[in-house]
C-alpha cells in the first residue's frame, strides 16, 4: 500500500516511511487530523466549515485538560497546531487553500511530517447524513463532496479514514451552494457541543486503537 505513496512523494522530497509491522507503536507516533473548510469570516458557522468545528473542539478539548491555550500557528497551505494524546502526537490542520483544494495541504503536510496513509484523518461535512449524524469509515467515494475529490486526486487513492458529520439535505433543487455555505440555524448549532464531544472521543480512540475501534465506538450510538 505504501509504495504508491513513496512514488506519489519521490520527486518533491524524502518519501514517507513504510509502516512497521510487528514492530509495536513508537512512543510518539504521528498522526495528521485534517478539517475542510474554507478560510475567512465569510464563512464563519456555515455548514460547510462543520470540518473545521471539528478539530477546534479536539484541540480545545485536550488543551483545557492540561490548562493549556489552544495556539493555530499560520504555515503554508493551512493553519496547524500540535496535540498529544497518550504518547501520540496529532499535528491538527486546518487547510487555507479553499475546500477545491484540499488535496495540496493534505499532500504537503503529510510529506512535511512523513505521515503514513493510515494515520491520515479527514473531518468533513456530507449532505447524505441528518444533521448531528456521525460516521466514521475508513475509505470510499467523495460522494460529490469537493474537498474529498481533490484529495482522492492528488494521493492517488480513495482508501483514507474520512469522519462524516451530518449537515442535511434540506433545500430545493439547484440550491446545494447556498445551503451548504449557509449558516447554521441555531436549533442545529445547539447540537454541535455534545456531537463534537463524540467526534473528540472517537479521533482519540482511532489514535490510539485503530480505526475499527473508532468504528465501532462512533458508528453504533444514537446521534442527536
Amino acid at each position: 500500500m505504501f509504495s504508491f505513496i513513496r512514488k506519489l512523494f519521490a520527486k518533491d522530497a524524502t518519501p514517507l516511511p513504510a509502516h512497521r509491522e510487528g514492530l509495536g507503536e513508537s512512543p510518539m507516533e504521528k498522526y495528521l487530523i485534517v478539517g475542510l473548510g474554507n478560510i475567512g469570516p465569510d464563512y464563519e458557522g456555515t455548514r460547510h466549515n462543520i470540518g473545521f468545528r471539528i478539530v477546534d473542539a479536539l484541540a480545545a478539548s485536550v488543551n483545557e485538560e492540561k490548562g493549556k491555550p489552544t495556539v493555530w500557528e499560520d504555515k503554508r497551505y493551512g493553519f496547524v497546531t500540535r496535540i498529544s494524546v497518550k504518547g501520540r502526537q496529532l499535528i491538527i490542520l486546518k487547510p487555507s487553500t479553499f475546500m477545491n483544494l484540499s488535496g495540496n495541504a493534505v499532500r504537503y503536510w503529510m510529506q512535511q511530517e512523513k505521515i503514513e496513509l493510515d494515520h491520515l484523518l479527514i473531518c468533513v461535512d456530507d449532505l447524505a447524513l441528518p444533521f448531528g449524524q456521525l460516521r466514521l469509515k475508513p475509505g470510499g467515494s467523495d460522494a460529490g463532496h469537493n474537498g474529498l475529490k481533490h484529495i482522492a486526486q492528488i494521493l492517488g487513492t480513495q482508501q483514507y479514514a474520512r469522519l462524516r458529520f451530518g449537515i442535511g439535505s434540506d433545500f430545493y433543487k439547484g440550491q446545494q451552494v447556498d445551503f451548504v455555505l449557509g449558516k447554521i440555524p441555531p436549533e442545529e448549532e445547539a447540537l454541535i457541543p455534545e456531537c463534537t464531544k463524540q467526534t473528540t472521543a472517537a479521533i482519540k480512540t482511532f489514535c490510539l486503537a485503530g480505526i475499527q475501534m473508532a468504528m465501532n465506538q462512533l458508528n453504533r450510538k444514537t446521534h442527536p
